[in-house]
């Protein structure tokens, strides 16, 4: 859910090959993509959004440079501040809602969340493509072990290579009654309908999947998970979407999210006052039309609590990877 929202730069050919959708595997004939872009095709089968032409590993790590989450911050004023503090009280909510037990944390960033769970007590391990902090690891789901009391995938299962397996490697890692939450944006919300590729959420390339709500609820159903709760609010960022997007339709186009971060976290040049002006002037407006659309269960981003029954066979998905014992993390 970060960065651009628009297309983006990734190779001049102008027709792309068919790929294998991400989510049910079915083959996929993408339409004929514009020169230098990334655009979100639908799979036939499943239905779930794909961005193409698939990146290839070095267009990723471009895409995740340096300058995506520096050691500096990336958000002028308290962005970063505001950032640590929501993703603080979300962890609060996790730790007091799921059982006893070690957490994982999918996609963990810059450990706010971990560092919550760790003074609460808890047993804590994270996972990223890269951090210098102890209780990170550049592993998969699988290679993680099991046994988690909860597992977090707090806007991460839309940047995996292989989403849909890493959602059920998540269903196994649980132990019986431990809780999966899952926030995603919401492919089928009405900020999408309304900005199209020019929707904050998009994040295209980095976000590789575009979920609704139903494929979503529908995948964790299919891995013997119970939904308890799907929340339109909790996701975050709900009225930022609107204002994002109703910011970018001044004239100029001013990039709001852009203008917000650090001069050196940056993917673009964003002038601040337009944009931080407009965004004053719509902010009324999309207040209103975020209330509108949670009341209509179509939020911008969507968070899914689902349970491991409390009784049943406990599989094992380390293979033979490394793997860890949440007890000894």
């Amino acid at each position: 859910m970060r960065g651009t929202s628009r297309a983006v730069p990734c190779s001049k050919a102008m027709k792309v090959a068919a790929v294998a959708c991400r989510w049910c595997g079915a083959k996929v004939e993408p339409p004929h993509v514009p020169a230098d872009m990334y655009v979100v095709t639908h799979c036939a089968n499943c239905g779930v959004g794909l961005t193409v032409p698939y990146p290839t590993a070095a267009q990723l790590h471009q895409a995740y440079g340096t300058w995506y989450r520096p050691d500096s911050g990336r958000f002028v004023g308290a962005g970063d501040w505001l950032l640590a503090a929501f993703r603080g009280r979300t962890a609060r909510w996790v730790h007091r809602t799921s059982p006893q037990g070690p957490i994982l944390d999918v996609g963990a960033g810059s450990g706010a969340m971990l560092d919550v769970f760790h003074r609460a007590g808890r047993t804590a391990l994270g996972l990223e493509r890269r951090s210098s902090r102890p209780d990170v690891r550049a592993w998969t789901i699988a290679e993680s072990g099991d046994g988690w009391a909860a597992i977090v995938m707090w806007h991460s299962l839309e940047h995996l290579p292989n989403p849909r397996r890493s959602l059920k490697e998540a269903a196994l890692g649980l132990r019986n009654g431990g809780l999966l939450v899952v926030a995603i944006p919401n492919a089928a919300s009405i900020q999408y309908r309304v900005f199209g590729p020019h929707w904050l959420h998009l994040d295209l390339p980095r976000h590789l999947t575009h979920l609704s709500k139903d494929q979503l609820v529908a995948a964790l159903e299919e891995d013997g998970l119970t939904v308890l709760m799907v929340s339109h609010v909790r996701g975050g960022q709900v009225v930022f979407g609107w204002i994002h997007g109703l910011v970018g339709r001044f004239p100029g186009h001013p990039d709001l999210y852009q203008a917000l971060r650090q001069v050196q976290a940056r993917e673009s040049k964003a002038p601040i006052v337009p944009a931080i002006a407009a965004a004053v002037l719509v902010s009324p407006l999309a207040l209103l039309l975020a209330g509108l659309e949670i009341l209509s269960r179509r939020g911008g981003t969507i968070c899914v609590v689902a349970r491991r029954p409390a009784s049943g066979t406990f599989r094992n998905i380390g293979g033979e990877a490394p793997g860890l014992n949440p007890e000894k993390v």
